[in-house]
């Protein structure tokens, strides 16, 4: 019987454990830092943040993908053992400007999706 009410206890601090992380976790969210305007012909170094509560083995930012006037030019995959370094991490990509560009990225939580898509717009000069 005294090890029915361990079990019990054991169980109820599981499951605890199971729908308190939903309460804390989040959706993925990020945001662009690049310049306004440049130069035509100049690379500029494109910085996108990400944050992201709650990654664990089982719940975490599984993509982060960067467009340039609707092109996907680069993506970042992840997985429960590969997953991003930090709650907040940082990815960066070089782009050159020839042309105005309208900048998007997404980030994604494997099981609460995402904040939606940060946009960033480059002039030229």
């Amino acid at each position: 019987m005294k090890n029915f009410k361990y079990v019990g206890m054991i169980f109820l601090f599981l499951l605890t454990l199971v729908t308190v992380q939903p309460a804390l976790a989040d959706k993925s969210a990020v945001t662009i830092t690049a310049p306004e305007a440049v130069a035509k012909g100049t690379e500029v170094t494109v910085k996108l943040s990400v944050t992201h509560s709650g990654n664990n083995r089982f719940h975490y930012t599984n993509w982060v993908t960067l467009k340039a006037n609707d092109k996907e030019v680069t993506r970042w995959e992840f997985t429960g053992s590969k997953r991003p370094e930090a709650e907040v991490f940082t990815r960066e990509f070089k782009i050159m400007v020839n042309e105005p560009l309208e900048l998007t990225a997404e980030a994604n939580c494997n099981m609460h999706g995402s904040k939606g898509p940060a946009k960033w717009k480059i002039s030229i000069k």
